[in-house]
């Protein structure tokens, strides 16, 4: 089973950006989850074995970009024209058989320990 770890994370002020990137040990559909202190998990971007098929939530349309090198088996989410309400704690998974919308916890295979982002006023 392939397992992932997250880096990246940190603060930054409203608009700024910050990047987060997984590193897998194997190669497999990623999704990209979030969750803030007293919220569901929130799927926010998932992106195919490949790199041929991506996704994006609603939230995060237009701000956010999901990408990998599968030759350093890495994938990176690049956060821009970050809002406060994006504050959560972020994690990488893997899913087991491609991507499913909307993701059940039996879809994934891996998560990573997760990594915090503070977006501040």
């Amino acid at each position: 089973q392939v397992q992932v770890q997250e880096s990246g994370g940190g603060s930054v002020l409203v608009g700024g950006s910050l990047r987060l990137t997984c590193a897998l040990s194997g190669s497999t559909a990623i999704g990209w989850f979030r969750q803030a202190p007293g919220k569901e998990r929130e799927l926010v971007a998932a992106i195919g074995r490949r790199g041929d098929k991506t996704y994006y939530g609603d939230s995060v349309t237009g701000r956010f970009t999901v990408s990998r090198d599968n030759a350093k088996n890495t994938v990176t989410l690049q956060m821009d024209s970050l809002k406060p309400e994006d504050t959560a704690v972020y994690y990488c998974a893997t899913y087991l058989n491609g991507i499913f919308i909307p993701t059940r916890d039996t879809d994934i295979g891996s998560w990573g320990q997760g990594t915090q982002v503070t977006v501040s006023p």
